[in-house]
């Protein structure tokens, strides 16, 4: 199929965003390919890494709120893992791993005590955004590692929208904002390795103009990025996916959370995007 024509005026879309100071961030456990707690992580490095990305979140117009992290939950500074928010209705996260659990309760009392009165303790675990990332009017849902197939059926009854289910199967890629990563309404750009042969069939006839990931930039995290529709944030180490991305249009943004990534997280991992009723 012939590369679609090059979209020159993309519009950016200020957004309201969630994210967790890594107050405590350690890596003290395993429960990804990723984490591996006898190598030493800077606590004060993935502190400023984290400061620069909500610098740059600032910068370009998104408010930024920010929930207080607590002691014991290293993993809180991910905030996508914590709820997935559509139309101001609230789905909490119920994690698999017993290592971060206390997170979806902790997330949910801070939408509880900040007005969002609709809110669902879910029955099947899912994972937030990590698994569930929002195009357009559709809701893609990974499961495979983390999210259970069952919560799909969950939240497309919750949130009214149709939920498309992807399945995972590369470990290294074990949410679904780890392999794919939403630049507007009707574009992605993913890892098509990570994902089973159905997967890729359906992604190949939603998106059949997608910008395709190599594994190098798959591997850096580069698809766990943030887009306003404009200015894509990403890690720096992505070349390939940025070089894509500029010849679309896109504006890429570049940044280093290499002592996140020591715990399986980058960008989008950091960033809960809180979308107000429509």
């Amino acid at each position: 199929m012939p590369p679609s024509p090059i979209r020159t005026a993309r519009i950016a879309r200020p957004r309201e965003l969630l994210m967790c100071r890594p107050a405590h961030y350690e890596v003290v456990y395993s429960i990804n390919p990723w984490m591996e707690p006898e190598k030493p992580v800077d606590a004060a490095l993935a502190l400023a890494q984290w400061e620069q990305l909500r610098s740059v979140y600032r910068a370009l117009g998104h408010v930024v709120h920010t929930i207080e992290p607590e002691q014991g939950l290293p993993d809180m500074v991910f905030a996508a893992n914590g709820a997935t928010v559509v139309d101001g209705r609230v789905l909490a996260a119920r994690f698999r791993h017993v290592e971060r659990t206390a997170e979806g309760p902790a997330y949910l009392r801070w939408f509880l005590r900040n007005g969002w009165t609709e809110n669902l303790w879910p029955e099947h675990i899912n994972e937030g955004e990590g698994d569930y990332l929002l195009v357009g009017r559709r809701l893609l849902a990974g499961t495979g590692f983390r999210t259970d197939v069952r919560s799909h059926a969950e939240a497309q009854e919750f949130f009214g929208v149709p939920v498309t289910g992807l399945t995972l199967i590369d470990p290294r890629f074990y949410h679904l904002d780890t392999a794919l990563a939403v630049l507007s309404d009707d574009e992605v750009m993913y890892y098509p390795e990570a994902f089973s042969p159905g997967s890729r069939a359906a992604l190949r006839e939603l998106y059949p103009d997608a910008v395709l990931a190599t594994v190098a930039d798959a591997e850096v995290f580069g698809l766990n990025a943030f887009s306003d529709g404009r200015h894509v944030v990403l890690p720096q180490a992505a070349a390939g996916l940025a070089a894509q991305l500029s010849e679309r249009g896109f504006e890429p943004i570049g940044v280093d959370l290499s002592e996140l990534l020591k715990a399986g997280g980058s960008v989008k991992c950091c960033t809960l995007e809180l979308r107000r009723p429509i």
